[in-house]
């Protein structure tokens, strides 16, 4: 059992049971034992791969996609480049050599890195230590400087803690954490039901909701109204809000029980873009999209940026270019670290972009045409 289990049963024990969403950040960001507080978790050596570690092409197009989105806010003299949850940095880097192609906009930026993890900002120090830019980290959104900026959460929003009602004869009862009777974690309801929630749904049904990715949101979505700045959000999720659960845990690229070792296993839900969509409207921004990875990627250009990397690879580079093309763009299933079976990021990822209103399509994404 993992040193923060026992804290959390101490706990529970003492105080009672936990929300789901409490549950969720204290395991992964408790300042002693938080499972991003103690660990490097990317990579074939970790727990999970994210894009910007299969191919170099992902964050080059992201940083030739904040050029673009630079000039369409008018090119101003500063603008903050701003990364929430860089992970170790590969995106940053490799955004930044693809922008001195834009002169002009690598001139402009001042990096700001948003990361609560001790462990990651060492890592991030290492990776763009010859970027030629200066770096800031921070600890939250709020702290960057205001100002025109352009914010990139590339699998972020995925980390946030969600919470859980489950629909029951009572009503809808907020999910817990607690403990069974041989003292192991597990979950229950709470005892009275929330009052406001009067959806209609079959007794057993689970509503998932993440608070703290509205608030997020809705903080990016005021100052992209107020400053002139620009976001763009990837991540895994579905475009309509419904019912379900999507709370679970990886340790070694495989999924786990989320209770069984808190602390020691990374826990992530799947990202409502309808409610983000939600919120950065209600704060005063428009949004563009959401387009699946697959087709944003392809749009930017990524199959002609393969075909020119392969121009002056080996024959085993070549391959591993194509591999990574196609995990990026497709949907296919891939044999990851282990054997452990990996999705492609084509369709389940999602990109959406979040921008003043009135901002014409920024490059991946294409403005919807109504039907008449």
């Amino acid at each position: 059992m993992s040193k923060l289990a026992n804290i959390l049963r101490e706990s529970i024990a003492a105080d009672g049971p936990l929300p789901v969403e409490t549950f969720m950040a204290v395991a992964l960001g408790h300042p002693e034992f938080g499972y991003y507080m103690t660990r490097d978790p990317f990579g074939a050596s970790g727990d999970f791969v994210t894009a910007p570690e299969v191919s170099q092409m992902f964050g080059e197009l992201i940083g030739l996609w904040a050029a673009e989105a630079w000039a369409a806010l008018g090119s101003p003299e500063r603008v903050s480049l701003v990364e929430l949850g860089p992970g170790r940095g590969p995106l940053m880097a490799d955004a930044l050599r693809a922008a001195r192609v834009a002169p002009a906009f690598f001139a402009a930026l001042d990096v700001h890195l948003v990361e609560t993890s001790p462990v990651l900002i060492e890592a991030q120090r290492r990776t763009l230590a010859r970027a030629g830019v200066s770096v800031t980290w921070h600890s939250a959104l709020e702290d960057v400087p205001e100002g025109p900026a352009i914010v990139i959460a590339n699998e972020f929003f995925d980390a946030m803690p969600v919470r859980h009602y489950v629909k029951t004869p009572r009503g809808w009862c907020l999910r817990l954490v607690g403990l069974t009777e041989t003292g192991a974690l597990g979950f229950g309801v709470s005892s009275e039901p929330e009052p406001h929630l009067v959806a209609q749904a079959p007794d057993g049904s689970v509503l998932e909701i993440s608070p703290t990715s509205h608030q997020i949101m809705n903080v990016l979505a005021q100052r992209i109204a107020k400053d002139g700045c620009a976001a763009l959000v990837i991540d895994y999720g579905h475009v309509e809000t419904g019912l379900g659960e999507t709370l679970q845990a990886l340790k070694n690229h495989r999924s786990v029980d989320p209770l069984a070792e808190p602390g020691e296993a990374d826990l992530t839900a799947h990202v409502d873009f309808a409610a983000l969509t939600r919120a950065a409207v209600a704060a005063g921004a428009e949004v563009q999209g959401p387009a699946a990875q697959g087709e944003f990627l392809m749009r930017l250009g990524i199959e002609q940026r393969a075909t020119t990397l392969k121009r002056k690879a080996t024959l085993e580079q070549a391959k591993s270019i194509d591999q990574a093309f196609e995990r990026l763009v497709t949907a296919e299933t891939f044999v990851g670290p282990g054997g452990a079976k990996s999705f492609g990021m084509g369709t389940l990822f999602k990109v959406l972009a979040v921008v003043p209103r009135g901002t014409p399509p920024l490059p991946g994404f294409v403005r919807e045409v109504p039907n008449v």
